[in-house]
């Protein structure tokens, strides 16, 4: 049994302290996503916070079939589409900071990132900024690994374009 199935047994159990393990092994994850996704730090702070709290109404529910991570992206892709319906206004101004990358680089990459069509967005943040395998994206995105590949390909040429660059 992995970590997550055992933590996902415990917290349905009503274990306290395995809910707090679980907010801290995956908050700093979703946080960055929902960061990734809306301009306001306070904004994506409360958007990973509702995450969690969708989460966790639904516990009962839930069924362990892999990464607790996945479904997490899932809810959390909801929470900020959820969130732009609201206040119309989609911007990428803060990607958390690049680690590697200049002030002028990072600013080039935000704006590359802000052009992409919102299909290639989506697959260009979890796989360049969240690190994720396409397996996992085609499951976070309920689409084809064919699909996420293709865009991947695709995001990476855009990406090469705007910043200027012969490949990524």
């Amino acid at each position: 049994m992995d970590e997550d199935a055992f933590l996902i047994r415990r917290m349905k159990n009503g274990d306290d302290e395995a809910i707090g393990i679980f907010v801290r092994k995956y908050y700093p994850l979703i946080l960055r996503y929902c960061r990734v996704h809306i301009r306001d730090f306070g904004y994506a702070e409360d958007m990973t916070q509702e995450t969690f709290a969708r989460f966790f109404r639904t516990l009962t529910q839930y069924q362990h079939y892999g990464k607790a991570a996945n479904y997490l992206y899932v809810i959390a892709g909801n929470c900020c589409k959820d969130f732009y319906k609201k206040h119309s206004e989609i911007s990428l101004e803060d990607l958390p900071e690049l680690a590697d990358a200049g002030m002028e680089d990072q600013i080039s990459v935000r704006f590359a990132l802000s052009r992409l069509p919102e299909e290639f967005r989506e697959v260009a943040v979890l796989f360049f900024v969240q690190g994720l395998r396409q397996r996992e994206i085609a499951k976070i995105l309920g689409i084809g690994l064919p699909l996420v590949k293709y865009r991947v390909k695709r995001a990476k040429e855009m990406l090469a374009a705007f910043l200027g660059k012969e490949e990524l």
